[in-house]
């Protein structure tokens, strides 16, 4: 593990590994525990606290990102539900295509058309 003025170089460097990398899984933990314990003490260095505070900024990204995840999920959700309740069949390409989506305007725009639609091809500007 980093030592003085690397601490919060690490924090930052394990957050950008993707969130299944080996790595990532190995000293999320560990960053997790020291923060714990650093947080107990009065006595912090400052590049203990500069630590403490990247761990922290690094949390609310997660949190960030966690609830952008969660929104496009629901919004793809919003529009096979609309689908369904509109009895147009979902093929499992169209429905992984959705689930996949990850832009939010693009998925209010099919929610808006699966509104409307007769066919999934209205809702996915898909020719066939």
């Amino acid at each position: 593990m980093a030592a003085g003025p690397l601490l919060a170089q690490a924090v930052e460097e394990v957050a950008l590994l993707p969130r299944d990398a080996p790595e990532r899984v190995i000293a999320e933990p560990a960053l997790l525990d020291f923060e714990h314990q650093l947080g107990q003490r009065p006595d912090r260095t400052d590049d203990e606290k500069e630590f403490i505070v990247a761990m922290q900024r690094s949390w609310e990204d997660a949190r960030g990102e966690g609830r952008t995840e969660g929104r496009t999920e629901a919004r793809a959700k919003d529009v096979l539900t609309v689908l369904r309740v509109r009895g147009i069949a979902v093929p499992d390409g169209a429905r992984q295509r959705i689930q996949a989506e990850q832009d939010p305007e693009q998925l209010e725009r099919w929610l808006e058309k699966a509104i409307v639609a007769t066919s999934i091809a209205d809702v996915l500007d898909d020719p066939s």
